[in-house]
Parts: structure tokens; sequence; C-alpha cells
């Protein structure tokens, strides 16, 4: 399999990473003009499961280092695979509530409030299990994160809707989704052997271990999903007969396409990971907090209808989100 050994090149995928984990949901913006999230979220959950079996399939079965993507998975012992089922099971059900949260408050909010918690928790969480990279850096730059979600929840009770039940539920969604999405990963890198070139017996590797992710995630939907489907936070309920119904191939392809781009940047993190070490490659990562940021500020417009003098709180969150993503790369080099 493919492996990564530069640190460089690990950052370089991180970055990827952040800007696909912090892209995908302008797919579900754009489906939700037509059909609910619900049914979009169908899409999203097979196109992570295509990208990976593409992954495994290609750069996890060549190369001449690690274990090819079939004999992985039929040498991965019980315990590994369990981990890496429950971590998807675990980040559909946070998902699902940041896509909630998403189709009630925007982008904008839902996005740095959900995800930016998700990146506290998931660097200290990995760091504990796996302590890669100088731990001072590293909690400043989570610490400016945190001060940028802070600031974020201020400029959004500016906004004139703010006080909107539904924009506050929202706003709460996003910090459940958010906590639990802080503990989804460490259940995948806990999963998988710590020397990718050496795998040691039973354990998965990041193609394999992205792969089983994927099918807990879908399984799932099963649950989750269709708890959301019938008993939804806002509107009406959704049948499954509606997939099919109000279903096009546009439609469809716009919720694969979502989970492809949002698949591609969970491959790359979990690679990645080998060179960075988790707490690092999950943390840059989730900096799609900022990418997210900009896509709902400036081009979904979402605090186009706040008072004046927001924008150098908008201009002082990007940069508190710059610098503490600055630091958790730099915490590696120290």
């Amino acid at each position: 399999m493919q492996i990564i050994e530069s640190y460089p090149v690990a950052v370089v995928m991180c970055i990827v990473t952040m800007i696909c984990w912090g892209s995908w949901a302008n797919t579900q913006k754009l489906a939700s003009k037509e059909w609910r999230f619900q049914l979009y979220y169908w899409d999203y959950s097979l196109g992570i499961i295509i990208i990976s079996l593409l992954l495994g399939l290609t750069m996890g079965s060549t190369g001449s280092e690690g274990r090819g993507f079939f004999a992985d998975l039929s040498q991965a012992e019980m315990q590994a695979i369990r981990s890496a089922l429950i971590g998807g099971i675990v980040f559909n059900l946070a998902n699902i509530l940041i896509v909630a949260a998403i189709d009630i408050a925007g982008m904008a909010v839902a996005f740095p409030v959900g995800i930016g918690l998700a990146l506290v928790i998931g660097v200290i969480t990995n760091y504990v299990a796996n302590p890669v990279g100088d731990p001072l850096m590293l909690g400043i730059g989570v610490l400016l994160v945190a001060l940028a979600i802070i600031l974020d929840a201020i400029i959004y009770r500016r906004l004139p809707a703010s006080g909107n039940t539904q924009f506050v539920k929202g706003l709460v969604l996003s910090i459940i989704g958010g906590v639990l999405m802080g503990f989804f990963y460490r259940f995948v890198a806990a999963s998988m052997a710590l020397d990718f070139a050496n795998p040691e017996p039973g354990k998965l590797t990041p193609y394999t271990a992205v792969f089983i992710f994927s099918i807990g995630l879908f399984l799932s939907n099963f649950i989750w999903n269709t708890w959301v489907m019938y008993k939804p936070f806002s509107g009406e309920k959704v049948k499954y007969l509606d997939y099919f119904k109000q279903g096009n191939a546009k439609l469809h392809f716009i919720g694969i396409l979502g989970g492809l781009i949002w698949g591609v940047g969970m491959s790359f993190s979990i690679i990645a990971s080998g060179a960075a070490g988790f707490a690092i490659s999950y943390g840059l990562g989730q900096g799609a907090t900022m990418v997210a940021a900009f896509w709902g500020v400036f081009i979904w417009k979402e605090f186009k209808d706040a008072p004046a003098g927001t924008g150098k709180f908008i201009a002082l969150m990007f940069t508190l989100f710059i610098i503490g993503l600055a630091l958790i790369v730099a915490a590696r080099l120290v």
C-alpha cells in the first residue's frame, strides 16, 4: 500500500482534508433547495463507501510496504473491526446532527461551533492516546481555536434572527453534534497499527480502517437517519418512498459528490496520521471550520443582515483560527 513518511507531505494531505471537510456541506446546501437533508444523506453515505473502496483498491493495493487491502481485511481481528465500525456509528450520529443544524442555522454557525468543538475534544483525546507533538504548542493552538468558536457564537448573536427558536435549536444541535464528533476519530485510530509499514497482526491499516468505518456509517443510517426522517427537528416527516419519488439524477449526484469529497478528506487524514500523529492530523483537518465559515460568510452571505461592525469580529475569528492551526502544525516540528 501507499504510505506517507514525509511530514510536509502529510501536512499537505491534512490541508486537503481541511478543504474537503469544510466544503462538502456546500452540496447539502445545493440539494436542500429541492429536497430534504435526510434524503440527501443517503446518497452522501453511499459516496463515502464508494471513495473508500476505490482508494482501497488503488492506493491501498499498490506499493511495497505494509499489507494490501484484501490481505489486511482477511487478517483483521474482530476487536479492530468493531472499533472502526463504532467510529462510523458515532460519526454518523454526530454528523446527522450537524447537517440538521446546517439546514436550520446555516454553515457559518453550525460548522464553526460543531466542528470547532470536535477539534478541541478530538485533539485532546487523540493526543492522550498517542502523544506526538509539543503539548504546549498544541494546547495554545487549540485554545485559540476555542476562542474563535466563542467569537463565532457572539457574532451569531448579532444576527436579527438569532433569537428565533429554530435558530437556537440549530445552535444546540451543533453543540451536541460537535461533542460527539470529538470522539469518533479515536475509535478509528484505535483500530489501526501504529506502524503502517510493518503493521502488527490483527490490526487494520489506513485504507481498510476507513472502508470499515464507512460501512459502520452506512449501516447506522438505518437507525439514525430513519429516526430524523420520521422525527425531524424541523418540518414535516420524510418517508423512504420520497427518496425514489422526489429524487432525480442531479440530486443523487450532488449527494454522492458530497460523500466523495468528505471521504477523500477522511482517507487523507488517516493516511497522513502515520507521519503527523493522530492529534495533529485530526486537528489540522478540522480546520474545516475556517473553510466552512468562509463559504458561509462570503459565498452564501449568511451574515449579510448582521449589524454594522460585525466585519471586524469576523476578521478576528478567522485570524484566531489561522494562528491556532499554524501552531497545531508547528507542534510536530518542535
